[in-house]
Formats: C-alpha cells, sequence, structure tokens
C-alpha cells in the first residue's frame, strides 16, 4: 500500500499532515492480523464516521471480529458530532 500512495505522489512528512491519497485496510473477512506495520482490523474503525457511514451502506449486518457487534451497532454508538462525512458526487 505504501508504494501505491507514493506513486500516486503521497509524500510522508510529519504523522497528521494532510495527504493526497491514504489507503488503509480496515478489515479483511474475519481475520485478525497483528503485525508491526499492520493491524486488521484496523484500530480505529469504530470510531470513524467516514469509515462506518459507507461499511454499514455495503454490509450492514457485517459482525466486527474484535468488539462483536454489528456495523450498524458501531455507526449507532458513535457521536453526531465525532465526524462529518462529506460526499464528493451526489449519487
Amino acid at each position: 500500500l505504501l508504494a501505491i500512495e507514493t506513486g500516486l505522489g503521497r509524500e510522508r512528512k510529519r504523522k497528521w499532515d494532510p495527504r493526497t491519497i491514504d489507503l488503509d485496510i480496515i478489515l479483511f473477512g474475519q481475520d485478525l492480523i497483528n503485525e508491526k506495520n499492520l493491524t486488521v482490523p484496523h484500530p480505529l474503525m469504530h470510531e470513524r464516521r467516514f469509515v462506518l457511514v459507507p461499511m454499514v451502506q455495503l454490509a450492514p449486518d457485517l459482525i466486527h471480529p474484535v468488539l462483536e457487534k454489528k456495523m450498524t451497532e458501531l455507526l449507532d454508538a458513535l457521536p453526531e458530532e465525532r465526524q462529518t462525512v462529506i460526499p464528493l458526487m451526489e449519487e
């Protein structure tokens, strides 16, 4: 993924700098991966509205393999003010 990001023009300077692209593996079925440079499921996915909104649209009943909750439950538990999702295009 890092090579793809670099190929698409991403420069890594500081950790929280704006970026042209950011690729993450959010889930891989029900697999759990915990390696030095990769943790799946993504450890913050349940806190990110921009992850959960499309996840609920695609697979609302999918169960988080660690938290053992449906994607809809995770989204419902997220405070409204936490984050907003701004679509880039209308459907």
